[in-house]
């Protein structure tokens, strides 16, 4: 078994014998990404935390974190600018909506644009 103690720091000892310890990684693992049709993202602008710059908010993915960094890095080069993935959001720099609802429904996507 692999030294993965730092995976596990703050978790309470258990006494159960059955005990497994699931990390973010094996949930991660487990989650399967649907087919596009299937995935209902909604595109949305927000300002909020970042001094008045504006970016571009895709939520709503539903899927293992590699293939929200792929849709990421596809929305972002098609577009021409920066952002990030994480946490099922995918961020883009800028006002953008119009253009990734377009990009998202031609990829087989439900997108709709929000605000």
């Amino acid at each position: 078994m692999a030294n993965d103690w730092k995976d596990r720091l703050g978790v309470v000892y258990s006494t159960d014998p059955d005990f497994k310890y699931v990390t973010r990684a094996d949930l991660e693992e487990q989650a399967e990404t649907p087919e596009p049709s299937r995935q209902k993202l909604t595109v949305a602008i927000d300002r909020k935390g970042r001094g008045g710059k504006q970016v571009t908010l895709v939520s709503g993915f539903v899927g293992k974190e590699s293939d929200l960094a792929a849709l990421a890095k596809t929305l972002k080069t098609k577009c021409g600018v920066g952002g990030s993935a994480k946490d099922g959001e995918i961020l883009i720099q800028g006002d953008f909506r119009d253009r990734i609802v377009d990009i998202l429904k031609s990829l087989g996507y439900n997108a709709k644009r929000g605000n």
